[in-house]
């Protein structure tokens, strides 16, 4: 047997004002559309922002049903989105804010596993990395350079 040994870094911002304009732009964008997440279920809402390369930003908040495999999580909602109004634009960078309307969230959220596969996809498809902002509602923010980083065994279309 052997071992291997697997690091991931992450820049960490302690609040919003510390990011670049550009990235303060994107992430209150991704306030912004958490606020119309449809959230009757869980009552935690999530909002997600993509810059793509040719200047446009896509949003997303997730969307419950009560079928609740049938909802859909802010980030795929503004992947998918991105794919099918434009499909040969690159993503350059995701900001992604949470909040339950129940307690403050003050902890970075993460994308979930079947999102980071997402990501994936959109990653490896265009061969460039996407850099991911996290952050609950208030608090630090966490910066990803890539996927990787949140999925080191990722799933491609190799492995078919």
């Amino acid at each position: 047997m052997k071992e291997i040994s697997i690091t991931t870094q992450f820049s960490v911002f302690e609040s919003i004002e510390e990011l670049s304009k550009d990235i303060q732009d994107l992430m209150n964008e991704a306030i912004a559309i958490r606020k119309k997440a449809y959230a009757p279920y869980s009552q935690f809402r999530v909002g997600a922002a993509l810059l793509l390369d040719n200047g446009k930003i896509v949003l997303g908040s997730n969307q419950e049903n009560a079928a609740y495999p049938s909802g859909l999580c802010a980030e795929r909602v503004a992947i998918f989105h991105a794919g099918a109004i434009y499909p040969e634009a690159k993503i350059l960078k995701i900001a992604i804010s949470a909040a339950s309307d129940t307690n403050q969230t003050t902890a970075p959220i993460p994308p979930c596993g079947s999102c980071r596969q997402s990501i994936a996809e959109y990653e490896i498809k265009q061969e460039t990395p996407i850099e991911i902002y996290f952050m609950g509602e208030i608090g630090a923010i966490y910066q990803s350079a890539s996927l990787k980083n949140l999925l080191p065994f990722m799933f491609d279309k190799k492995f078919l």
